[in-house]
């Protein structure tokens, strides 16, 4: 590729990570909004100078995308794309030869070590200790040894087989735990017992953990409803790091008040923040953190490497990482 690209990115990165990215580029040309995120969370809105950009990086409006014709190439600094996850979009995008990408090679890691790390903690009782610890400071050391379990043996079903599903696989094995997972698509090639979601109720009476990994899109909204919910075993645990609205939050929250479950972490929620006064936030068997699972120190660089990888490719008319359409 001889002519430069045009880039437009909404991002707004620490002066070291603009450095990185400026000098990755070479000699393309870079141009942003003046109005642009901290948070690749934040979706932008329609900007003018996009019809200006062959390549976009951040979060494009997906409406003015399929509206200006220059553009061939979207990088989503998310590993999510629920906006872009629409028929519509998709057809829009193939029409044109464009392609969509996305971060899930940044966040893989992270995210799979989160839901590791709590599935350690919840079966070590680290929550409950720490509790103690903030309260009166019981010494209830017969009481959390004897509710303490081993990861070894138990049943992890996996809700979703994206990159976090398949590096948390890999993260879980060593444990010799039973895992099991959910797909829209079964290729027959997954390195564990994987199911269509059609077979998923016949598969949650008998899991100790349940991973909830989905995105969210048409097919997800609500996917785990009250009777999911209740086909879970007392024993069981529930994990969400996949969007909030893939869950029936009510039916959640009614079954671990009535303890019909064990507990439940959620990472993610409906809505997001989770307002101060949600009835969630103070369960004593549910546990949140702030959609912070995919989060890491160098964040924003490794989606900077990311990218720059990705446009070496695109520049040598090779395949793409973590192409979406």
């Amino acid at each position: 590729m001889n002519t430069p690209l045009t880039i437009w990115c909404n991002a707004h990165y620490a002066e070291p990570v603009m450095a990185e990215l400026l000098r990755g580029i070479g000699p393309h040309r870079l141009i942003q909004p003046a109005v642009r995120s901290a948070s690749n969370l934040v979706p932008a809105s329609a900007d003018p100078l996009l019809a200006e950009a062959d390549v976009a990086l951040g979060q494009p409006d997906p409406q003015q995308v399929l509206a200006v014709p220059r553009l061939r190439w979207v990088h989503l600094t998310t590993a999510g794309y629920t906006r872009y996850d629409t028929e519509s979009f998709r057809a829009g995008m193939k029409a044109r030869g464009a392609v969509l990408t996305n971060s899930s090679s940044v966040y893989d890691e992270p995210c799979a070590e989160h839901v590791l790390a709590m599935m350690l903690a919840v079966s070590r009782q680290l929550p409950q200790c720490w509790a103690d610890q903030a309260t009166i400071r019981p010494w209830q050391a017969a009481e959390h040894r004897i509710r303490c379990h081993l990861l070894e043996g138990q049943t992890a079903l996996l809700l979703g087989f994206g990159a976090i599903a398949r590096r948390l696989i890999e993260l879980l094995a060593p444990f010799k735990m039973n895992l099991v997972a959910v797909r829209r698509t079964v290729t027959g090639t997954e390195p564990i017992r994987t199911l269509p979601f059609s077979r998923l109720r016949e598969l949650v009476p008998s899991t100790d953990h349940v991973l909830n990994i989905l995105p969210a899109n048409a097919s997800t909204e609500r996917l785990f409803d009250a009777e999911l919910i209740g086909l879970m075993k007392p024993a069981a645990t529930f994990y969400n790091i996949g969007r909030g609205t893939t869950v029936d939050q009510p039916a959640l929250q009614r079954a671990l008040e009535r303890n019909a479950i064990a507990g439940a972490y959620l990472d993610v929620t409906d809505p997001e923040p989770l307002p101060p006064g949600h009835p969630l936030w103070t369960l004593p068997n549910c546990w949140i953190t702030p959609h912070t699972a995919g989060g890491h120190a160098d964040e924003f660089e490794r989606i900077v490497r990311h990218f720059l990888d990705n446009l070496r490719r695109f520049e040598r008319g090779q395949e793409l990482l973590d192409r979406i359409v």
